[in-house]
This record gives C-alpha cells, structure tokens and sequence, in this order.
C-alpha cells in the first residue's frame, strides 16, 4: 500500500489510459458515420473510472455502451483508465468524449475539462440514489469511535476517490486526529476491504457500494466487523460529456442516456449499489454542489486527485 500524505498530490503528467480499450459497432461504416452529429471523429470514447476490478466491470460497461452505440449510431469505445486522475486528464485532452467520473473527480473534470453532467443511476422509481462512505474495524476491535483511531493503521482507496479518500479524510480532520492515524492507499475500494479482512490494517474504508458487492460475492461478512464512522449521503456518479463538444451532440448524447432501457443499465447499476435498478434520470452541476463545498473546505486542487 502507498503511504498516505494527507490528500497527496499526484503527477497528472505521467498518468495514462490503461486497461481494456474495447469497441462496440452499430454496423455501420465507421468513416461514414463519423460525418454524423452523433460521431464525431468516427467512435465515441467513453471513460469509466476504475471503482471496481476492471475485469468485472468491463462486461457491464459494455452492454451499456453497446446500447448507446445503438442509439447514436456510432461505435462506443470503453477505456478504463489507471486511475481517476488519468479519466480527468483524458478529458482535458480531448482524449474522451464522454465519461464517469466519481463525484469529487466531476468536480476536477467540470474545473478542467468543463465536463458536463447529463446522466446519473436512478432507482426503479425513477428517483435520484446515494451512498455513503464508511470506515470499519473488526467487531472485536477496541476500537469504538472515529477518534479511537489515533494511532492505528487505515486502508483507503484511492487519492481522489469521494468515498474512500476525501471524506474519510476530511472526518479524521474534522475530529482533529488526522496527523495520528497512519492511512496507507490501498489501491481501490475492493483492495480497501481485502487489508481489512486479511487483517492487514486496524481500520479501512469500505462505502456503501463495495459493502454491498462484497456481501453478496460472500467476500465480507458484515457480522464479523463494525462500522465506526459513516459520512452523509453522497450523490451517485454523473455520467458527463465533454464541454468543448458541439451542442447538437451532447443533446444527442443526452438524450441517447436519458431513453436507455432499465436492462441496458443495471448491470453498472449493481455496481453502484443500486438495487432495484431504474433507467438513468438527468442531473446538473447543482446535483453536486456539495462535492463543489467540500473541495473548497479542504483546500483540494486538481493534484489531489
């Protein structure tokens, strides 16, 4: 695990896509379809920050992107990115026309790439969804409180993740014990949890989505742990566009979201703890002014993330 500097900065420059770059053809000639409003430069590049293991998440990536494709008539191309400070970077450089972004790194994303929010996960009756961070300990741990932590070790996810960074973060700072508690990154939500049951660290943070997964994998035993910490309801991810794009395309765009069959979705939808799933519902920038209120109360830049 890397060592935690409290919200360290991160080399922007040095990070790249990585992973799975997989297309989604609607059956068209590319070249022709790239004189479209719908496809621009022939393929729509769509991001996915890494939240989950890329292996797991690839497949229902897909079948939301095959749909898309299908409407835009157009070929989606998937990319999941190294980490979430590359999606971000990506955007920026005009590398991705559309994308999912965690709700702290949209905040990054509106600032640099002026990425606009069009879509986010609704429930099966059409109403926005949240989920919450959270810190755990073993249930047998002596460790009873946020402040108890002063002196143990935490896993966290990853520098910019909402759940597992920022909040977490910004509790231990609230409760004045941050400089105490030694925080490592682990690497990403699933690896958070994984140190906690191997026995690894004293604490971890495990959100409400990776709770939910793991439950049901019978990777975690919630009745085996405690949660000593959980933050307020946070806002599920925005799936954005980039705002350098014509407007006829990103209404297209917004629109292709907006029609997708609850089936096209719910396979991402179960990632994001969404259970029962509905169709996406629309959101704006105002959806995440909280996220906007926590940056500027921590002091976070772009290198945070």
């Amino acid at each position: 695990m890397k060592k935690h500097t409290v919200l360290a900065a991160t080399t922007l420059a040095a990070l790249t896509l990585s992973l799975a770059a997989c297309s989604t053809a609607p059956g068209e000639d590319s070249a022709a379809a790239a004189d479209s409003v719908t496809c621009p430069g022939g393929k729509i590049r769509f991001g996915i920050l890494p939240y989950e293991d890329p292996e797991r998440l690839e497949p229902a990536y897909q079948a939301l992107g095959a749909a898309l494709s299908e409407k835009l008539d157009c070929p989606v191309e998937v990319i999941i990115t190294e980490d979430y400070a590359a999606e971000v970077l990506a955007m920026e450089n005009d590398s991705l026309e559309i994308a999912q972004f965690g709700p702290l790194g949209f905040v990054f994303a509106q600032q640099r790439a002026d990425a606009t929010p069009l879509a986010s996960f609704g429930d099966a009756e059409g109403k926005p969804t949240t989920y919450t961070g959270g810190i755990w300990v073993p249930k047998d741990s002596k460790i009873q409180s946020l402040k108890d932590l002063t002196g143990h070790t935490l896993a966290l996810g990853s520098p910019g993740s909402t759940s597992g960074d920022a909040l977490p973060m910004s509790a231990l700072t609230d409760a004045g014990i941050a400089d105490t508690v030694t925080a490592d990154y682990a690497g990403g939500h699933p690896e958070a949890l994984l140190a906690l049951v191997n026995g690894t660290v004293d604490a971890a943070q495990i959100n409400s989505q990776t709770l939910a997964t793991a439950t049901a994998e019978g990777t975690f035993d919630p009745t085996q742990f405690r949660q000593v910490w959980e933050s307020e309801a946070i806002p599920n991810d925005p799936i954005t566009v980039r705002g350098n794009l014509p407007a006829e395309f990103q209404d297209a765009v917004a629109d292709a979201l907006l029609t997708l069959k609850t089936e096209d979705v719910e396979q991402v939808s179960a990632f994001l703890g969404v259970d029962p799933a509905g169709p996406l519902i629309p959101v704006t920038v105002d959806t995440y002014q909280p996220l906007f209120d926590l940056a500027e109360i921590m002091g976070l830049t772009e290198k945070d993330v």
